[in-house]
């Protein structure tokens, strides 16, 4: 999952054209953690291309997909020897069973209550074995992201027939508290093709915290952050970096 609702069909089948493994650092960053894990659960897992890349990979180990979206699960359920599930981490009931647990996408910021995250937060830490990690980035809000989500950003992709499709992204409202540390944005991503009858949209609201929010929400969950990056690269975390990657552990 990423900041969408791909629950059309026909936008899930594009969703790994507009985030192609080559265009996004994260997965580069997660993989190799998901080879190294035993049990591991991707929560918003989208097409399942991360978990359907450690099994070609040769992992052979549990993987397990979870996702809200039942068009991004069709695409997943290609590979049946990964379990793939329909539903949200608040919801779920796992047992401590995972020795990883990983958000990617900025699957983090769709979480947007305070009820969300914690609910969200304490299911994590009770489904992570004693020594298991859960991993997940977030944008730095001080990066202002959402300043590039303009129509003058589109990003254009071929589909499965080459019509070209479009994605458009729209800013409508900016909380006041984005640039202290914790906010939200909301907008609108419009996608198009000259062989639709019409647009797709979607309307989105994701959060924005920054270390200290986010910190607090993890400690009030039982969580304790054990590394923090700033980028894919590893790099100290800092005010102008454009991510807050976390690795936290049970507290």
């Amino acid at each position: 999952m990423a900041d969408f609702q791909f629950s059309d069909a026909r936008l899930a089948a594009l969703y790994d054209a507009f985030s192609p493994w080559d265009g996004r650092g994260d997965f580069g960053f997660y993989l190799p953690m998901v080879m190294s894990a035993r049990a591991v659960l991707d929560v918003g897992c989208g097409t399942g291309a991360l978990l359907h890349a450690a099994r070609q990979a040769g992992h052979a180990g549990r993987l397990c997909g979870l996702d809200p979206a039942p068009g991004m699960l069709a695409q997943a359920r290609r590979r049946t020897d990964i379990e793939w599930v329909q539903g949200d981490l608040a919801s779920a009931a796992w047992p401590p069973e995972f020795d990883l647990i990983i958000m990617t996408g900025h699957a983090f910021q769709v979480l947007v209550t305070d009820g969300e995250l914690q609910a969200s937060l304490t299911a994590a830490r009770s489904a992570l074995t004693a020594g298991g990690r859960f991993v997940f980035e977030t944008r730095n809000p001080l990066a202002r992201a959402w300043q590039r989500w303009t129509p003058q950003h589109a990003v254009r992709v071929p589909d499965a027939s080459g019509a070209m499709i479009q994605m458009a992204h729209e800013v409508r409202a900016v909380s006041d508290g984005v640039l202290a540390g914790d906010g939200t944005v909301s907008f609108v991503t419009t996608y198009t093709s000259p062989a639709w009858d019409r647009p797709q949209v979607s309307h989105s609201t994701l959060r924005f915290l920054g270390p200290g929010p986010l910190a607090r929400f993890l400690a009030a969950a039982g969580l304790a952050v054990e590394q923090q990056f700033g980028d894919w690269g590893r790099q100290p975390l800092s005010a102008t970096s454009p991510e807050i990657i976390t690795i936290a552990r049970r507290a």
